[in-house]
């Protein structure tokens, strides 16, 4: 099959399917998006670094992407078996693991970033 720039800009379709569904059928995905509002919120207040800034975008979409990872998981593991399987339970265990050293890490490193200044800024009132 030859090479298609509108089949290339098509495939996007699915993407964004993905994605407004994710959206609409998950409540981590809204946890994580009220998170990420705040964390930007955060940021814009507090007039973060450019790096720091870098480092919050790519934090918030490792968060977003381990979920969509998981979310995929689960959906599999649930179209292959209703019935308890050791091995998608391990496999659904292990995603649901990846979103909470995801968030983990994300939230330590906000703390680092975010502690700081918001320090500075309370200080500055008092």
């Amino acid at each position: 099959m030859p090479f298609s720039f509108k089949a290339r800009i098509l495939s996007f379709r699915h993407a964004f399917s993905g994605i407004i569904n994710f959206f609409q059928t998950e409540h981590n995905a809204l946890v994580h998006l009220v998170i990420a509002i705040l964390a930007v919120g955060l940021g814009i207040w507090l007039s973060i670094s450019q790096v720091e800034w870098i480092i919050v975008i790519f934090l918030i979409g490792i968060v977003f992407i381990a979920e969509l990872f998981n979310t995929a998981v689960e959906k599999l593991g649930d179209s292959i078996s209703r019935e308890y399987n050791e091995t998608i339970k391990k496999a659904k265990d292990f995603s649901a693991a990846a979103v909470f050293v995801a968030a983990l890490t994300a939230a330590t490193i906000g703390l680092i970033i975010f502690i700081p200044p918001l320090i500075k800024k309370l200080e500055a009132y008092f």
